[in-house]
């Protein structure tokens, strides 16, 4: 099963999404703290958007990804980016803080609940494990994501690094994305009929 191209590339693709996600998401307090200038207690405020704006995505995209992937990750994929670049640029205005933390644990989970979905569709052929599959990719990214945040920390970059980390994660993507698109969304499509 680990030889089908689509399965490999539809867990890479997983594994960068989250990665990003959580590269940034793991270093959410220093940005909070240092870069916004706000109390240690408002870290948890910042984690409750993001953990709102994380249902509504995959609740949301759980509502598209079977009927329209490709439409979703066509308008969420660049947005997310685009709100990675936008957070890492405004981190310092405590109210875009906020807006954007909900808008991009939206975009995250939503993008990357549909990726994760382009996993179980090319593990068709073996469903049992197509679970396992999913589940090895999110755990790949989570397990290297918050380690590219840390050694972007360590660079002297600054406390919003780890989202520069998960802008450049998500970019990359994108960019498999866009150059295998065909062969990412072909097993979504013959599984919709």
């Amino acid at each position: 099963m680990l030889t089908n191209p689509r399965l490999v590339l539809a867990m890479t693709l997983g594994a960068l999404i989250n990665g990003g996600t959580l590269a940034a998401f793991t270093f959410f307090a220093p940005v909070v703290t240092e870069t916004a200038g706000l109390a240690e207690g408002w870290v948890s405020v910042a984690l409750v958007m993001f953990g709102i704006g994380s249902f509504l995505g995959v609740t949301i995209a759980g509502r598209l990804s079977d009927r329209r992937p490709g439409l979703v990750l066509a308008v969420a994929g660049p947005l997310l980016l685009t709100g990675w670049i936008a957070l890492a640029s405004v981190a310092s205005h405590p109210v875009m803080l906020f807006v954007l933390l909900l808008v991009q644990g939206l975009l995250s989970f939503g993008v990357g609940s549909t990726v994760i979905t382009g996993v179980l569709y090319a593990a068709s052929g073996a469903p049992t494990l197509g679970g396992s599959y999913a589940t090895a990719a999110l755990n790949a990214g989570a397990a290297a994501g918050p380690v590219l945040g840390a050694l972007g920390l360590a660079t002297g970059l600054g406390p919003s690094a780890p989202i520069w980390i998960a802008a450049a994660l998500t970019a990359g993507a994108l960019v498999i994305m866009c150059l295998t698109r065909r062969v990412f969304m072909k097993p979504m499509a013959e599984a919709m009929g």
